[in-house]
């Protein structure tokens, strides 16, 4: 069997994939789609020996009749199914420490995530240094947005006449 500190490092990327994309996770199951994520990032399906249906197949064996998730213990006996599968050439017990080190320490790939990129047009709509009339008082020197400030005409309520020079002043002249 694996090492404790392999077995260890096993069960951080159950965990791992078993939140992954579920707010609601614990890490304490997985359902098919993790699973499917799991054999597919781990490189334990190949797509000759071991293809996604087998993975589908092996989730469906080990999980409860009418459970839609696997626990850990379920979850180790599923690579157990799978590692003869994957690795004909070796025995039962290396084929399962093969697939074991596949599995240990890995996490969940982000593929296909977009990442924002601004060129050509958007570039030039968004510089605030460009910005002319009423548009460039919403923005400082900086560029940086003046909030509500910069949107609306704020009311001044203090008392005084509009661009009164000693405003401010009259508590201190009386004084009682």
């Amino acid at each position: 069997m694996a090492g404790a500190a392999e077995m260890a490092s096993l069960e951080e990327s159950f965990r791992k994939f078993a939140i992954y994309g579920d707010t609601k996770a614990t890490g304490q199951e997985m359902n098919g789609k993790n699973w499917a994520k799991l054999c597919k990032d781990c490189k334990v399906t190949d797509g000759k020996s071991v293809t996604s249906t087998d993975v589908d197949i092996v989730f469906s064996k080990v999980k409860g009749k009418t459970a839609r998730v696997i626990n850990y213990e379920e979850f180790k006996k599923a690579l157990e199914e799978l590692a003869p599968k994957r690795f004909k050439d070796k025995s039962k017990e290396e084929a399962y420490e093969a697939i074991c080190q596949l599995v240990a320490g890995k996490e969940p790939i982000n593929v296909g995530v977009t990442k924002a990129k601004t060129v050509g047009a958007v570039e030039r709509l968004t510089d605030t240094s460009k910005y002319t009339g009423s548009h460039k008082e919403r923005f400082d020197e900086s560029g940086k947005g003046k909030g509500k400030s910069g949107r609306e005409n704020i009311v001044d309520t203090s008392g005084y006449v509009s661009a009164y020079k000693n405003a401010g002043t009259y508590d201190a002249k009386v004084k009682k």
